[in-house]
């Protein structure tokens, strides 16, 4: 589960990714901290359609009980230099080691899924050129807050995007997209069918 614990800081599914050329170099190094230019490239592609991609990165109701502020879970369109407040990172170290850690996921994604959203984001990043926008420098909750610019806040909403988007339409393909939204509808209506403890205590017991 992406939330066993209420009371607790959820379980992540951070990925880590470069790009090498044939040879094996390192296409995202750079003596800047920040990478080289095809790295952010990748980040623009992965941030502008992070919202799109939220239905397969967290993909049931429980998902959605991680994203909260200040809760080592990432909440808003965001990137940043070894900041483990955003949703993109850009890791520290050596000049040859620099890649980004894509920090939405939880533990309860595909990973066959999650890696596909997110190569399929960097590639249509790379080859559209897409800028990130800066950097964001200190706490990325409060710019997330502050800007509006946050992630889907619902196992509906994202479903939604991930519906609409003609960049993974394009990628994966309209039959796949198509298959997964009807499987997740059905969950989601499945699972306000059920009864829950909070159902009563909010409305019998209170009564």
């Amino acid at each position: 589960m992406a939330k066993p614990w209420s009371d607790q800081a959820g379980s992540g599914f951070h990925v880590h990714i470069s790009v090498a050329d044939k040879d094996g170099n390192n296409l995202c190094a750079s003596d800047k901290p920040e990478g080289s230019p095809l790295l952010h490239h990748m980040i623009g592609g992965m941030k502008d359609h992070l919202s799109d991609c939220m239905g397969i990165l967290a993909p049931g109701a429980n998902s959605y009980k991680r994203f909260k502020a200040n809760s080592y879970a990432p909440v808003g369109l965001t990137w940043g230099v070894n900041n483990r407040t955003v949703s993109l990172r850009v890791t520290a170290g050596p000049a040859h080691t620099r890649h980004v850690e894509h920090r939405v996921a939880g533990a309860d994604a595909n990973p066959y899924l999650v890696l596909a959203a997110i190569l399929t984001s960097a590639h249509y990043g790379i080859t559209h050129k897409v800028d990130p926008g800066p950097a964001v420098v200190g706490n990325g909750y409060e710019v997330a807050a502050k800007t509006g610019a946050s992630l889907p806040k619902n196992w509906f909403a994202a479903v939604d995007y991930l519906d609409k988007s003609k960049m993974l339409r394009d990628y994966l393909g309209d039959r796949f997209v198509d298959k997964y939204v009807v499987v997740k509808r059905t969950e989601q209506a499945r699972f306000f069918e059920e009864i829950t403890e909070l159902d009563y205590s909010w409305y019998l017991r209170n009564a």
